[in-house]
């Protein structure tokens, strides 16, 4: 197909804005920002997500060591979506959780796929000259 070409790029773009949108949702809530209430320090499991969204998605958008970040980000997104959206009604439209949902697929397949284009881990090292 014509646009197998453009795979690696489109990828890559996808890898990047979804871990910028990541890390920006969780910097809202850890240092509250953009009208967002800061969750407080240390706190289950509000604390605990938002630095798992801001280092995660950090690492997700430059591509390093993004197969294990992609499934740790998809992991607590699907947590969250679970313990926290799904005691409100079964579809995520009705119990405000399709953010979590979206994000949850979103890594899950940035994980399976791997990273793409512009990513550090896709950089091949320098051999030492000794």
């Amino acid at each position: 197909m014509r646009l197998e070409r453009w795979r690696d790029e489109v990828l890559g773009i996808f890898r990047i804005v979804i871990g910028f949108l990541f890390a920006c949702h969780g910097a809202a809530a850890l240092f509250g920002l953009l009208g967002t209430k800061q969750v407080e320090a240390f706190v289950w499991p509000g604390w605990f997500a938002s630095v798992i969204q801001v280092v995660g998605g950090a690492l997700v958008m430059v591509g390093l060591v993004t197969t294990p970040a992609a499934l740790l980000c998809s992991g607590s997104m699907a947590f969250a979506y679970f313990t926290v959206h799904q005691v409100d009604g079964l579809l995520p439209v009705e119990n405000g959780g399709e953010k979590a949902a979206l994000f949850a697929f979103a890594f899950l397949l940035i994980g399976v796929l791997g990273n793409g284009a512009w990513a550090v881990d896709r950089r091949k090292r320098v051999p030492v000259i000794e």
